[in-house]
């Protein structure tokens, strides 16, 4: 053979295996960083956190509980689980602000005005938002009512008691009603619930045989016209107590508002429409 031809066969031959060898060596490197990638040995950590490495949050809050409707009538308050300021939706208290509401009773002219006032109340170390309710039958003052109403941090208001007089000619002539929680026995309840669910029932008063008031909700996404405006998401209550079983009273609530209607559907005639509100 040609020694020309033995040197070229003789090149082609190691090319061909450096070929081969470096292809080998490719394969064997793919093939480890293959296995490295599958090891069960975390990723290093580059100091942040995927969302399903972020640790649980915290449990919430467990749920203030709203007074039973029947009872047992031994719940507690606590302090701490009151805030100073009442705006749930359904039972806003700003200081300053006015209603009016103008109806009849047993066929005479009543005026309600009911006052936020600026004052405050200490009951059971909760601090009290003052509000006073003054009723006119004819001109004449009947009734003039201090109501003290709180919040806790869920957004229940709580009902803690009431300054009730009624008057004939002028003269103070009942303050039957009058009650005061942590006194005497006398228990807070719920007013208006943070919560509201038709078919929740509940304690808004209790001293017993003296201020037993129950509430339910009945209805909600109501529709409701006044004198003073049209409302939309109008909650209703019915509210009864069984120290007058033949009494049931009817109240309509509207967001930012509170109160814009009530009436007696059984046990009297009684109707009230809002007229006004005044702020400031």
């Amino acid at each position: 053979m040609n020694l020309a031809v033995i040197s070229v066969a003789a090149l082609a031959i190691a090319v061909f295996i450096s070929c081969v060898t470096s292809l080998n060596v490719g394969v064997l490197a793919l093939a480890l960083a293959s296995c490295a990638g599958s090891s069960d040995r975390p990723p290093a950590s580059d100091g942040t956190s995927s969302p399903s490495e972020a640790s649980p949050s915290e449990e919430p809050a467990s749920t203030i509980e709203v007074p039973p409707v029947d009872g047992p009538y031994d719940w507690t308050i606590d302090p701490a689980d009151f805030v100073t300021t009442v705006d749930n939706p359904y039972f806003p208290l700003e200081p300053g602000t006015v209603t009016r509401f103008v109806g009849t009773t047993d066929g005479e002219r009543e005026v309600v005005t009911v006052r936020v006032t600026d004052r405050t109340k200490e009951i059971m170390g909760v601090t009290a938002v003052v509000v006073r309710d003054t009723v006119r039958v004819k001109g004449e003052v009947t009734e003039d009512t201090f109501d003290w109403y709180a919040q806790d941090v869920d957004g229940n208001v709580w009902y803690m008691g009431e300054d009730t007089k009624e008057y004939d000619g002028g003269q103070v002539v009942s303050t039957e009603g009058s009650w005061e929680a942590g006194v005497d026995g006398a228990l807070p309840g719920v007013i208006m619930p943070a919560d509201p669910t038709v078919g929740l029932a509940y304690t808004q008063e209790h001293y017993a045989g003296q201020a037993e008031d129950k509430g339910k909700i009945v209805a909600m996404g109501r529709q409701v016209s006044v004198p003073y405006g049209s409302f939309d998401q109008v909650l209703v209550t019915e509210d009864w107590t069984p120290l007058e079983q033949n009494a049931l009273e009817r109240k309509s609530y509207a967001p930012g508002i509170g109160v814009v209607f009530e009436e007696l559907v059984r046990g009297g005639q009684e109707v009230l429409r809002l007229v006004e509100v005044r702020t400031g």
